[in-house]
């Protein structure tokens, strides 16, 4: 990846990106990068300083490792408050034109100290790390995240209220959904799916699978893309796991598949449903550390109020073929490269780097481990009343996250403890507040 390159390589990189991006139109860059809390944020440059961004990075304050969801900060051993600098190096390889907002272009990047070595705490780099580490198998992960959305109006109540997955929604907004289409196809994501979604003003769009980092930064790029066209159409956007109270959340399901040489791992094998024995053992695996990885995945106080059964959210530890209440759903698809895994119990307040290194971390763990799956979930778990119901609270995930030696090893201290510190806070911030007050809480700073 581009961030790995020597400083020299970035900068001529960066020499002829800029090039390009001036006969394009472009005035500047913006950086992006995902908090502890799950919020994304950015620093931009203009155009004439992207090179030397490229070489020697633009300054961040490393006390965003423990902001929380309101702006606030919290403490962790390796915090240092108001003292120190990390510098922000963009990944030019992921350099795009914004098409929804003109003469801007954006690339996530990675977080290093002054000195250039690579910051501890940079979730982006776990997330590589872990990839890395299962591509030494012979392995590779193919994964994707589904964006849902709410969109409002100026107000900030639904701007549709139409029938869930109707056509009177996609009606009314159709105009703007081709926007979003053009807008994402535009900067070179390939759309599979974009259509309305269950709650009132929920939308949906899945893009193709690629990379475990890839995938990470692309969820990033659509959710900015989404937000900017709504803008243009003087609509607001919501991400967080609740919009309304007592009504199906915003989730981020979490798509992949293990391959090996070219095939795909969870078709043709003589496991369940055709999972070959790596695959099963790496899905074993996730589904053993999933109470402790909803820490990273399901990170919010507000995520434990879309989390709950009957909302096909995935509210218990179990897996099954095209069972949408089970955390884990299995898709056989319509063709081989198709078959994947669904984890359903991951919203959108999550860092998309933390959720993705912290399970392929875990599929290790039960490649390693060789665990079996268990019995498969064939019916409604909650009708069954004999799967495990995942944690249902943040403080009770917080406790599976501090019982997870594996979580602990894989993120390493700085990073695990600064995690910990950020949702211990947010804990306590909501602890005494009544759902309606942590979902207009949270509302719009996802």
């Amino acid at each position: 990846m581009a961030t790995t390159h020597p400083r020299a390589e970035r900068a001529a990189q960066a020499r002829a990106a800029e090039a390009q991006l001036a006969a394009d139109g472009i005035d500047g860059v913006v950086f992006g990068w995902v908090d502890n809390a799950g919020l994304t944020r950015v620093k931009s440059v203009p155009l004439a300083q992207l090179e030397h961004a490229a070489e020697y990075g633009v300054g961040a304050v490393p006390c965003f490792d423990v902001s929380l969801v309101d702006d606030s900060f919290t403490v962790a051993p390796s915090s240092t408050g108001p003292v120190g600098d990390l510098r922000l190096v963009p990944d030019l390889d992921r350099l795009t034109p914004l098409a929804a907002q003109p003469g801007w272009a954006w690339a996530p990047a990675d977080r290093y100290a002054q000195d250039g070595t690579p910051h501890p705490g940079c979730q982006r780099r776990f997330a590589r790390q872990v990839t890395e580490a299962v591509e030494r198998r012979g392995l590779s992960v193919r994964a994707g995240i589904e964006v849902e959305w709410v969109v409002a109006d100026a107000a900030g109540a639904p701007a549709t209220v139409g029938p869930g997955y109707g056509m009177t929604r996609f009606v009314e907004h159709s105009d703007y959904l081709r926007e979003v289409l053009r807008a994402l196809t535009a900067q070179g994501l390939a759309v599979l799916q974009l259509h309305p979604e269950y709650a009132a003003g929920q939308f949906e769009v899945s893009v193709a699978a690629e990379g475990p980092v890839e995938a990470a930064d692309t969820t990033m790029l659509v959710r900015h893309t989404i937000r900017a066209v709504s803008a243009r159409h003087g609509l607001r956007v919501s991400y967080a796991p609740v919009f309304t109270e007592g009504s199906v959340g915003n989730g981020a399901h979490l798509h992949l598949s293990l391959w090996r040489q070219g095939q795909n791992l969870g078709h043709g094998g003589l496991g369940p449903h055709g999972l070959h024995p790596d695959a099963e053992q790496f899905l074993a695996g996730v589904l053993a550390e999933l109470p402790a990885l909803l820490t990273l995945g399901a990170p919010s106080v507000a995520s434990y109020l879309r989390l709950v059964p009957s909302r096909f959210a995935g509210a218990y530890r179990c897996w099954g073929l095209e069972n949408r209440e089970s955390a884990m759903r299995l898709i056989t698809g319509t063709a081989a490269g198709q078959a994947n895994a669904e984890l359903k119990c991951f919203d959108a307040a999550a860092n998309p780097y933390l959720e993705i290194g912290g399970v392929l971390a875990a599929g290790l763990a039960g490649l390693d481990a060789g665990l079996p799956l268990p019995p498969e979930t064939q019916s409604d778990p909650a009708a069954l009343g004999a799967a495990e119901r995942l944690p249902a609270s943040l403080p009770e995930a917080i406790d599976a996250y501090e019982k997870s030696a594996l979580l602990r090893q894989a993120l390493g201290p700085e990073l695990y403890e600064a995690v910990l510190a950020v949702r211990r806070s947010e804990a306590e911030l909501f602890g005494m507040h009544t759902d309606a007050d942590v979902i207009e809480a949270v509302r719009w700073r996802y």
